[in-house]
């Protein structure tokens, strides 16, 4: 009969351990940053460097694993090389909206460093602005008119059109990491220096960039 109580209360002591180690971790998490950005593929052909800004707020399952749910603001600004002989783009300019939703892993390191992986999928608007413009046929066809949705056969843009505002949306994945640093003074707040890379399917181009965020999390 002993031995089924010290069994039963060895179960129940290693059944709480868990549970009381756990209790103090904090249920959400939000974090706010922003920094530049690196295009790549076609928006590394297109657009100069990049400013934009990120939010977020989720919640924990433990000290190591979470989610969040993130808005970003991607700033798409037309290189010079690129409109500079462009007299249909003399103030073009576009930007990336971003609502994503991310699993989060956190790794502890020394001291009050730490570490995480961040990945996810979401929904990317890439969107690019131009005053209205018509382009004959036969107009030579740049690159970047891809953006404004222009047809082209071969070289050539067929049939007139006009080019102004337009927008895409598309699916999408992020994946990335950071460091992070915990504030003596501010319980749970850490500062985080992070790298992330995403790609956006849209149908005409792919949309992919590579943001180096600074900011804070808490």
């Amino acid at each position: 009969m002993s031995q089924r109580v010290l069994c039963f209360i060895a179960f129940l002591g290693l059944s709480i351990a868990p549970a009381s180690a756990q209790s103090s971790f904090k249920r959400f998490n939000f974090d706010v940053g922003g920094g530049l950005g690196i295009g790549r593929g076609d928006v590394g052909k297109f657009v100069g460097g990049s400013y934009f800004g990120v939010a977020g707020g989720g919640i924990n399952f433990s000290r190591m694993f979470g989610i969040n749910g993130e808005y970003m603001y991607y700033d798409l600004p037309l290189k010079g090389s690129v409109i500079q002989n462009q007299f249909l783009l003399p103030g073009a300019t576009g930007h990336v909206h971003a609502v994503t939703l991310n699993g989060i892993v956190n790794a502890p390191l020394s001291g009050r460093f730490g570490a995480y992986g961040i990945f996810g999928a979401g929904w990317y608007q890439r969107s690019v602005w131009n005053r209205s413009e018509p382009i004959s046929e036969g107009a030579t066809c740049e690159p970047v008119y891809v953006w404004w949705d222009i047809k082209c056969v071969g070289t050539r843009v067929s049939p007139t059109q006009t080019i102004s505002s337009f927008s895409k949306y598309a699916g999408g994945f992020n994946a990335g990491g950071g460091v992070t640093y915990r504030l003596k003074h501010l319980h749970h707040a850490k500062v985080y220096l992070e790298a992330r890379y995403h790609r956006a399917y849209h149908s005409d181009v792919q949309t992919t960039f590579f943001p180096v965020a600074v900011g804070l999390r808490w």
